[in-house]
């Protein structure tokens, strides 16, 4: 009973420590970057289907270790695998011996990709400012009904009726 229990405790101390480096694989071929920015220093070219650890989260950049070398790669660069379980429904009696360690659980594995998005903090919307170049420019791109309409005779377009269900 003791050596059961002190392997219990073992395998979870073993599980903590892998989900404390999450595993992950490039998209795509990127750059790993000294620090979480466009425009950092690219310490080596990774390849797409890249095996790396995920060490730390921020925004939009993840801290990797990659082949024994740390830096940072756009979040949006990396698949994120997760396995998730389902048992199957074998009646109560195949449930109550599962539950007592007696035979084994059948199970299906799914694979999931997940992607976490952070917005903008109280801070950044509390130090934003508007850019009124940038909205007078959006402005300058608007068109009235008139000009929309001289536009699509000049270009021959007709008219297209779409049910919507």
């Amino acid at each position: 009973m003791m050596l059961r229990a002190l392997a219990t405790v073992l395998l979870l101390g073993l599980a903590a420590t892998a989900w404390a480096q999450e595993q992950a694989f490039t998209n795509r071929a990127t750059d790993l970057k000294d620090r979480g920015a466009p425009e950092a220093a690219t310490l080596k070219s990774l390849p797409e289907n890249a095996e790396v650890k995920v060490l730390q989260r921020n925004g939009g950049w993840t801290r990797v270790d990659a082949g024994g070398q740390q830096g940072w790669v756009r979040v949006f660069h990396l698949r994120f695998p997760a396995t998730a379980e389902a048992a199957s429904s074998g009646g109560g009696l195949s449930s109550l011996s599962s539950a007592l360690g007696f035979g084994k659980q059948r199970s299906q594995t799914t694979t999931i990709a997940t992607t976490g998005i952070r917005g903008l903090s109280p801070e950044d919307l509390k130090n934003a400012s508007p850019d009124t170049a940038a909205l007078a420019k959006a402005h300058s791109y608007r068109a009235d009904k008139p000009a929309a309409e001289r536009f699509a005779r000049e270009g021959k377009l007709a008219d297209v009726k779409v049910d919507y269900q």
